[in-house]
């Protein structure tokens, strides 16, 4: 290796809120894990296992957050998933018969009927349907280091007036890690790298080591760190703060400026669920008509102003292994101005980027930690907690109040479109801890199981995904009725436990429809 051998660390976070409608047989929202698990945490799990079986050193850091760990770990949602890719097979396979005479086409149907299959067979039988515990041998092999979030993905920053309610979303989240993972966690995502003053106490109790934030989380922290964005800085609490270098993370993610939108990978928004009749997607439309989309795609991305022309597999994985070799020479003319042993670049993704939104990525990423261990490269991969332990002496600053999302800060989940769900969360959040004070010395078991769904319901209603999806207007609908009907049920709970008016039958159906953290922890918001 030549000169001064920096580190590099890339970090994907796998979220999604939790979505689960046992009271429908198919509900259009619930294809949001289908799809990712098919496109997105199955290609990454295979790559990962290919290269661990290769005894390829390669490092890398995940967030699976815990709503997304009992999605995956729900036998109901697994076994709507198999029956998912069944029919997605079904219908490839009908595509295939379709298009006889079409010989492009034909050719991608096959790659379509191979992919779905080869989904099957390594989700049932090589996994055994539990993606969490194929995540956790990666961990326990020395691959990954897997790092804890918040319980429901709340934007922790809107609830710095209520820190027993960070407390809960942290301490929470914690739990959860312990329990999918066997160990304690070292490192925390923030949801949305969202940081406010007062989270490393909580963070600190929560004996967190580490964590990320922005690049302007670093940059305006006081006294200004001397090392700027390229190495961490402990809080005054004792966790470590990351920065996210956004330079690499916008070459990867932007789809203007990245290598996304080059016009050979797979376009995500062409999709058979809209391009074909209703009768032939049979059950890819659901009986009011509803069109969505059926994972089968037949075009390349091309540009913008053209006609669509069809993908080509062999094609996309030679640009993605051709932009694998560009972010790695990137990466080390980086680390070559940098010329220090001491520096580190946090490359933070979303993990649904690598496969669902970019087809592509899981190919380019793979390619890209094949490169790492060749030399020259002039920088090594590793891990935040691994970089600390051999770089124990860092600054301590306050970083700056900060996040990941639009104009640096709270702007995506504080809008007017969605600022009317914060007065009545925040009167919710007022009331759980009160009744937590009121009952702190309980034993009554049918108290106790009430506090526990009273909080689960304000828990999933603080996800940071509704107030986004309303503000973009995605799922708009979907994400104010989640929002009210939480509400609702979490103050007909505490309503009813203020007044010893249990209602049992109530309480039952709310625990069916939300199985998450079974043995929550009430006491958090004491």
């Amino acid at each position: 290796m030549s000169g001064s051998a920096g580190s590099l660390a890339l970090l994907l976070h796998a979220h999604l809120p939790f979505v689960r409608h046992p009271e429908h047989e198919h509900f259009l929202e619930e294809d949001w894990l289908f799809e990712a698990i098919t496109e997105s945490y199955l290609p990454l799990l295979r790559m990962l296992r290919r290269l661990a079986d290769e005894a390829v050193p390669f490092r890398l850091t995940i967030s699976l957050t815990p709503t997304l760990c009992a999605m995956l770990r729900d036998e109901l949602l697994r076994q709507r998933y198999l029956r998912y890719l069944e029919r997605l097979i079904a219908l490839a396979r009908h595509e295939i018969e379709r298009n006889r005479d079409h010989a492009q086409l034909f050719a991608l149907a096959q790659f379509y009927e191979n992919f779905f299959t080869e989904a099957r067979g390594f989700f049932a039988e090589t996994l055994g349907g539990d993606i969490v515990r194929a995540f956790r041998e990666l961990q326990d092999a020395g691959y990954l280091e897997i790092i804890a979030s918040a319980a429901t993905h709340a934007f922790l920053p809107l609830l710095q007036n209520f820190p027993e309610a960070q407390r809960a979303q942290i301490l929470l989240g914690c739990d959860s890690y312990r329990e999918n993972f066997g160990r304690d966690p070292s490192g925390f995502w923030l949801p949305e790298c969202g940081y406010s003053s007062g989270l490393d106490l909580i963070l600190q109790e929560a004996e967190i080591r580490w964590f990320v934030v922005d690049a302007h989380g670093l940059m305006f922290a006081r006294p200004q760190p001397r090392g700027v964005f390229f190495a961490p800085c402990y809080t005054p609490a004792g966790p470590a703060a990351f920065a996210r270098d956004r330079e690499s993370s916008q070459q990867v993610w932007s789809a203007e400026a990245g290598y996304p939108g080059d016009p050979v990978y797979r376009d995500f928004y062409r999709d058979i669920g809209y391009d074909r009749s209703e009768a032939e997607l049979g059950a890819f439309v659901r009986p009011e008509g509803v069109r969505k989309f059926s994972g089968i795609k037949y075009h390349r991305v091309t540009g913008r102003t053209e006609e669509k022309e069809f993908y080509d597999p062999a094609w996309a994985d030679a640009a993605a292994d051709e932009h694998a070799q560009d972010f790695f020479e990137k990466r080390r003319a980086r680390f070559q101005e940098l010329a220090s042993d001491e520096a580190i670049v946090v490359t933070p993704f979303d993990a649904e980027l690598f496969g669902h939104w970019w087809f592509e990525g899981p190919r380019f990423l793979e390619s890209f930690l094949r490169l790492t261990t060749r030399e020259p490269r002039d920088f090594q991969l590793t891990t935040p907690g691994a970089f600390l332990a051999t770089h124990p002496a860092q600054q301590i600053v306050r970083p700056n109040p900060s996040s990941w999302g639009e104009d640096g800060f709270s702007a995506v989940w504080l809008d007017p479109s969605n600022a009317w769900i914060y007065p009545p969360l925040h009167a919710a959040t007022r009331r759980m801890t009160e009744l937590a004070r009121a009952h702190r010395d309980t034993t009554d078991p049918l108290a106790v199981r009430t506090l526990r769904q009273t909080a689960r319901e304000l828990l999933l209603a603080q996800s940071s995904d509704w107030a986004f999806l309303i503000k973009n207007r995605s799922a708009r609908e979907y994400a104010r009725a989640r929002t009210r009907e939480h509400l609702l049920r979490c103050n007909r709970l505490a309503e009813q436990l203020e007044n010893s008016q249990p209602d049992v039958a109530f309480l039952a159906e709310c625990e069916e429809r939300t199985p998450i953290f079974p043995e929550l922890e009430w006491r958090y918001y004491l």
